[in-house]
């Protein structure tokens, strides 16, 4: 049974530990299978509440995009000095969201990591959802998307093919990868768990569901050595696009001679900034869900306690891009570099520069403790902040560097339209609308993989785990 909002968590919660105390095979598989095969009446009042406000969100964001494709992109405040605004914004903000579920299933995996074993399959979770959001921005800001076949490598018949030296040709080849690999290292991490849930339902219809997603599991050596070898290929090519889709989408400013796009930093600077803001929307996801769910036992303060770690550690690879970047507009002793910092301090948007460097860098030090980084309300505070803050990166790096180029005659500025801001927070309709199917219709935490570390934590203190151990038992 699951908990409500206001009930206290059933087991003591304690900081050094992945699992709460008391758990063995069997109630691992309760818990987590319970959650989906139980009746939607006996849900937590949560979920129903937030389905339905992501419904209505994800209305808005349909009827956003129907009037965009029948007025157009003027719709937008975008302009002639500022033609990317919104849009791009947007693209690159929801795409670093997805890396924390990349590096939390695919590095983390082939490091033998085991606190990812909780958290890992939401993650992948959000990532989908995630690229699902940003793909559709640069399919949209064209302002013609019925001809955004151009941008595939065929062969057309008036002989004209992508430029593949742009970069904007590339981020088709790394989103639509990185989303592809995605979506199949969470099926193949989901099959096991769907037996179990084949398994235990009751219902015939709900049975013949799991039975055919499950592809057949039985459970036997054959399956775990298929399953295992598909698992260590998946993550193995999973991991190098970590790295390579923001650095590609790094590259659609780095590579151009703009003041405050052309900085070599910023590969390794959008990376850590995706993984930066990934994590944090990974704890503001799992928060309400935990406590939703009661599943204090199996997400634990040790988990928040090394999510605070990494977003610690890739904010301080961030805040070294943003020195670095005053860094270089000094050295170069470039007018025009010197001036966009001047600009972006001290300008009629440094109000936006300030709040990045609050949210991003000031706010976050707070993590240094651990008595932060395991309060959970400071900490889902703190996550907040850093997407926030995040997103007002990206507001600096498009907008800041547009409005004021090298010519003052073409200088202009940029206010967003009230559809800039429809389109861009109903498109959180549609990742939450997607993320509540996901938890109410399947195995939000890895079952196998818990199972797996209840026997290894079960060894180590010398008693053996009840229950089944592996996927597809009765």
């Amino acid at each position: 049974m699951q908990s409500s909002p206001i009930d206290k968590p059933a087991v003591v919660e304690t900081t050094d530990a992945f699992l709460g105390p008391k758990q063995t095979l069997a109630s691992v598989t309760a818990k987590i299978g319970d959650i989906v095969l139980t009746p939607l009446r006996k849900t937590p009042f949560g979920w129903p509440i937030g389905f339905v406000v992501a419904a209505i969100g994800l209305l808005v964001y349909l009827y956003s995009l129907v009037v965009l494709f029948t007025v157009g992109v003027g719709i937008w405040g975008i302009n002639i000095p500022v033609a990317w605004g919104f849009d791009i914004i947007n693209f690159v903000w929801w795409i670093g969201i997805g890396h924390a579920g990349t590096l939390i299933s695919a590095i983390l995996l082939l490091f033998r990591q085991d606190w990812r074993t909780s958290i890992n399959r939401a993650a992948e979770a959000m990532t989908i959802f995630a690229v699902a959001c940003a793909g559709i921005y640069p399919l949209i800001h064209t302002g013609r998307p019925w001809l955004d076949y151009w941008l595939l490598p065929y062969p057309g018949t008036l002989g004209m093919w992508p430029q593949f030296r742009s970069p904007l040709e590339w981020d088709v080849f790394a989103v639509s990868t990185y989303a592809t690999v995605s979506v199949l290292f969470w099926f193949v991490g989901l099959v096991p768990d769907l037996a179990s849930l084949r398994d235990r339902a009751t219902n015939i219809w709900v049975k013949r569901f799991y039975g055919l997603l499950s592809l057949g599991w039985r459970g036997g050596a054959r399956d775990w050595n298929r399953y295992e070898m598909a698992s260590l290929i998946l993550a193995g090519l999973s991991t190098p696009l970590v790295l390579s889709v923001h650095s590609i989408i790094s590259f659609d400013f780095a590579v151009s001679q703009l003041p405050g796009w052309h900085v070599t930093v910023f590969p390794p600077y959008f990376v850590a900034g995706a993984v930066y803001c990934g994590f944090a929307m990974v704890i503001n996801l799992l928060v309400p869900i935990r406590r939703w769910y009661g599943l204090h036992s199996l997400i634990t303060m040790k988990h928040f306690d090394l999510m605070g770690q990494v977003m610690l550690a890739s904010g301080l690879v961030v805040a070294y891009g943003y020195v670095s970047e005053m860094f270089y507009a000094w050295y170069s002793a470039n007018i025009y570099e010197y001036f966009m910092i001047v600009n972006r301090t001290a300008g009629p948007y440094a109000w936006s520069y300030w709040a990045l460097i609050i949210f991003n860098i000031v706010i976050p030090q707070l993590l240094w403790f651990k008595r932060f980084r395991t309060n959970i309300p400071i900490l889902f505070l703190i996550s907040i902040c850093i997407n926030i803050g995040m997103w007002f990166e990206r507001w600096v790096i498009v907008v800041l560097s547009l409005h004021r180029d090298f010519l003052p005659s073409s200088w202009g500025s940029y206010t967003p339209s009230v559809w800039d801001w429809t389109t861009y927070i109903s498109s959180f309709g549609l990742f939450f609308f997607l993320f509540f199917l996901f938890v109410r219709l399947l195995p939000m935490i890895s079952m196998f993989e818990v199972r797996d570390l209840v026997h290894k934590m079960s060894g180590k203190h010398g008693a053996a785990p009840t229950g089944p151990s592996h996927g597809g038992e009765a």
